[in-house]
């Protein structure tokens, strides 16, 4: 409750660049509960403020962070795909659908598929291919966004000091009282 109180006046502003730019910042932190499965965490911005937030538990356990950052990639597609369509039925066609991360290999894997996946991924389930195709097809496309900047660690990991003031202000709108 005090959390509550002190936070009352805070409030989410919320601003666009450009209505056919979406950018999404999608994390995964490896094994993290106590049945050692992984945490998703993904914001979604057109500009200022986070338009849509997820975090939540993976249903999967995966073997590496690579395989944890495809499985938080799996879990947040059909948002990313499902928001594109309702923003181009309501007459704003999206030029680029972006989703940032922040883990190299697991970039490599969405973008090329199966060519970039070694003997050691070979267990990997065809399903999170399905993103290379979605890249191929120019649904959306794949960045690198380093750690330090990637707005998903706010969903996924207990954050603190000058890095949860930086992530909070970011998904807030830069908005402080």
């Amino acid at each position: 409750m005090r959390y509550m109180h002190s936070t009352k006046k805070w409030h989410l502003t919320l601003s666009a660049d450009n209505l056919r730019v979406m950018k999404w910042y999608v994390d995964a932190s490896f094994a993290v509960h106590p049945d050692f499965k992984s945490h998703t965490g993904g914001v979604m911005t057109m500009g200022g403020g986070g338009m849509q937030a997820m975090s939540k538990k993976q249903k999967l356990n995966s073997r590496s962070t690579t395989h944890a950052e495809l499985i938080g990639v799996d879990d947040a597609i059909t948002q990313v795909l499902w928001t594109r369509m309702f923003m181009e039925e309501q007459g704003y066609p999206i030029e680029k659908n972006i989703l940032y991360q922040d883990n190299m290999s697991s970039i490599l894997l969405k973008k090329n598929g199966r060519s970039s996946a070694g003997k050691r991924s070979r267990a990997l389930n065809i399903r999170y291919f399905f993103v290379t195709d979605q890249v191929e097809k120019g649904n959306l496309t794949i960045e690198h966004m380093p750690t330090d900047d990637m707005w998903g660690d706010y969903m996924t990991k207990p954050l603190q000091g000058e890095k949860f003031r930086k992530f909070w202000a970011l998904i807030q709108g830069d908005q402080e009282d």
